[in-house]
């Protein structure tokens, strides 16, 4: 048996299909991971999330730990609420982790994976050693993902008074809120809401947003919704070997000021030099399904396919991949069981919204 969340036993009674996620029992679908996807694009649905890490940092030294810790600058956030994206990474440069921190009145709250949990606490205890900070996790948190074209608006009808607010927070904004956080993230390439709460009152939320209309989804559609929004899953698209700048994250790097020398820093400048792997899209328009580790075969070298699906809104397989430095093709070649198929190179999102953004004329 592996840790389960407050939502287990929901999660049983609405016939999830359970599997080990990192060590956490977690529902894979309700039945249809294609129609949970499609939900998801048209209409509004449910993960949870609740198996990830969050951590609050506090103290007088908190942001200038963390603007030795992380590749982005905290400094950037200067309103209460905002949030941004980043890595944490090893002095080689390669990703630890990625997270989401956001700025609160109390500090800052980080939001880091699940599979990377111990990694990241004991990373980031050594290096908070010559700071004044507290560390704190928050293990008695849950954490839903509202997403979805009609989430936002379900989610403010369910805040108990604040619907104007959360219908006007803008995109990596969060709101506290009679003792929930409402983050306007997420992991879909739809709108939504990540709504951190406590574990007690978990169930009796799911179960409003699930009278509310609101569909259950499990980790199969999460994975091929953000696969779709161009969006990385760690240890698939990026590890402790692979930088931001081959990650396709180098817009997460705040090189300015150039006085801030945060972990990773002269490792990445020195990539940055010299050149790195790159991050492309494929799109498959014949037969055939694109999976992560197989071959991309260029005129400069092999690379490889480390996300790869089935595009239940374009209809055609899609991947990312990390292919050689000086790698220009417009398109090049995916060994499927022994056989090259040619494949279009694009740069990922593949949908938005809903929306493709890849031609597939």
């Amino acid at each position: 048996m592996g840790n389960r969340t407050p939502l287990y036993d929901a999660h049983i009674a609405a016939r999830g299909k359970i599997v080990d996620f990192s060590g956490w029992d977690m529902p894979i679908h309700y039945g249809s991971q294609l129609d949970e996807h499609r939900v998801v694009r048209e209409h509004a649905g449910v993960f949870d999330v609740s198996h990830m890490t969050i951590v609050d940092v506090t103290g007088a030294d908190a942001t200038r730990f963390l603007r030795r810790l992380l590749a982005n600058d905290v400094a950037r956030l200067v309103t209460t609420g905002k949030a941004l994206y980043t890595a944490m990474l090893n002095e080689q440069g390669g990703v630890i982790d990625d997270l989401i921190v956001y700025l609160t009145d109390f500090g800052y709250r980080l939001v880091v994976n699940c599979g990377t949990r111990e990694k990241d606490l004991s990373w980031i205890g050594q290096n908070a050693s010559a700071f004044e900070v507290q560390i704190e996790e928050r293990p008695e948190l849950a954490m839903l993902a509202v997403q979805g074209p009609e989430a936002a608006a379900i989610v403010a009808q369910l805040s108990d008074g604040a619907d104007e607010a959360l219908l006007g927070l803008g995109n990596f904004y969060s709101l506290f809120w009679k003792g929930r956080m409402y983050c306007r993230t997420g992991y879909t390439g739809e709108d939504g809401f990540e709504v951190i709460l406590p574990g007690s009152e978990a169930e009796g939320y799911w179960q409003a947003l699930l009278a509310a209309g609101v569909k259950p989804c499990g980790l199969g559609a999460r994975d091929t919704l953000r696969l779709e929004a161009g969006m990385n899953l760690y240890g698939s698209d990026m590890d402790e070997s692979v930088s931001p700048l081959e990650a396709g994250m180098g817009w997460t790097i705040a090189w300015k000021p150039e006085e801030r020398d945060f972990i990773g820093r002269a490792a990445l400048e020195t990539q940055r030099r010299v050149g790195h792997r790159l991050q492309v899209g494929l799109v498959l328009k014949e037969r055939g399904v694109m999976r992560g580790h197989q071959r991309v075969d260029t005129a400069v070298g092999d690379g490889e396919i480390t996300s790869g699906s089935f595009s239940p809104t374009l209809g055609v397989s899609i991947a990312l991949a990390r292919v050689p430095a000086k790698m220009e093709a417009s398109s090049v070649r995916v060994d499927i069981r022994g056989k090259l198929y040619s494949v279009e190179v694009v740069k990922p999102p593949f949908v938005r919204q809903g929306k493709p953004l890849v031609s597939l004329d």
